[in-house]
């Protein structure tokens, strides 16, 4: 299974690879397989360096914030890892 962070895109090349920022952290990944237009300031979510689908600002938005509120807790041991990692880490085991 494969939660993907929403990410923003900051620059689209001539070969339709775009240059995203997902937390604070930028690397490039390709646009082909997005069924729309892509334009700068759009969010998608991405899976092993290709974007998979474009979504809405507002949902990107909702979501990250979500993903920062538990790298928070996780942080103050508010919530262990285990708990952070949203029971998914049963699975790799």
């Amino acid at each position: 299974m494969c939660l993907s962070i929403p990410s923003e895109i900051l620059d689209i090349d001539e070969y339709n690879n775009a240059l995203v920022q997902t937390l604070g952290v930028k690397r490039k990944v390709n646009l082909d397989l997005i069924g729309e237009p892509c334009k700068v300031g759009d969010f998608v979510l991405i899976h092993v360096g290709v974007a998979m689908e474009k979504i809405d600002k507002i949902a990107a938005q909702e979501s990250i914030k979500v993903y920062q509120e538990i790298v928070g807790k996780m942080n103050n041991n508010e919530i262990s890892q285990n708990e952070g990692d949203l029971g998914l880490n049963e699975f790799h085991r």
